[in-house]
């Protein structure tokens, strides 16, 4: 999620870019009313902060004009002024919301979340792509019921994929909503993040194989004991008594027929194999 915060007093702006970047969103500033207006109408953000009292353009100006080139970005409005007229206007000419100062980050980033949901007509608080799923409001990913351990960027990266998986994305507009707009797209470090977020996500896909595996190597060396002592490959009973477990470990997750389902071809590769061992 990208965000720019029009703000001219510095330590303002960097507190608010330092906390927003911590909960993992990607942060452009404009220190003043020009670039701000430059900078609103020629990227695309999710959300804009806007400050009323601005050097060359003041904030009611920037929301103005946005709003007649019809960028409909949620734009949250910053004032020192606490009159309800200024609230007022603001709001009339398209602020979706605003924040007196001082005030709280804490405030700040609950705003936030709310008009970044608002702004995607979304209440729902997580993205899930199959067994995949990340949740917007802890920031925590998982697949199936295993949490998968992210840095704050590769979040950023695999939330920017789930919201945008029927899209073509391109390395400049991956690296401008993850980054920021000061980013050299000519690095690999965009490739290195996708390898990393590819490899942790995987890392659960590549256990399974291995445990598979192992079932499979099990199977044979149950057939080289078989040969030896001369034991049919075929027990229906210890089949019987396998899937009996599983279905009393996941009841009321599984039904014994979903159970005997799976191992079905399991039990069918693993006869084979054993049968390969006589």
């Amino acid at each position: 999620m990208r965000i720019l915060i029009v703000e001219d007093e510095k330590k303002v702006a960097a507190f608010i870019k330092k906390g927003l970047e911590e909960e993992t969103y990607a942060v452009d500033i404009a220190m003043d009313g020009e670039e701000g207006l430059y900078l609103g109408e020629q990227n695309q953000y999710d959300l804009i902060i806007l400050d009323l009292m601005l050097p060359k353009i003041n904030g009611l100006d920037i929301l103005s004009s946005l709003r007649s080139k019809e960028i409909e970005t949620p734009i949250l409005l910053l004032t020192a002024k606490d009159s309800v007229e200024d609230k007022v206007k603001g709001l009339n000419q398209g602020a979706d919301d605003y924040l007196t100062k001082p005030f709280a980050f804490s405030e700040l980033l609950a705003r936030i979340r709310v008009l970044l949901r608002r702004g995607k007509a979304e209440s729902k608080t997580t993205l899930e792509i199959a067994d995949l799923t990340l949740n917007l409001v802890s920031h925590k990913v998982s697949r199936g019921n295993e949490e998968i351990e992210l840095t704050g960027k590769e979040y950023s990266l695999l939330e920017y994929f789930m919201r945008n998986q029927e899209k073509v994305l391109t390395r400049t507009m991956i690296a401008e909503h993850v980054w920021d707009y000061n980013f050299d797209t000519f690095t690999n470090v965009i490739d290195v993040y996708v390898n990393h977020l590819r490899k942790k996500i995987d890392k659960l896909d590549d256990r399974m194989i291995d445990l598979v595996l192992q079932r499979f190597s099990i199977a044979k060396e149950i057939g080289d004991i078989k040969k030896t002592n001369g034991i049919e490959v075929i027990d229906l009973h210890r089949e019987s008594q396998i899937i009996n477990r599983f279905t009393e470990k996941l009841a009321g997750t599984l039904e014994k027929k979903d159970i005997t389902a799976i191992f079905d071809p399991i039990y069918s590769i693993s006869k084979r194999l054993q049968k390969k061992s006589k």
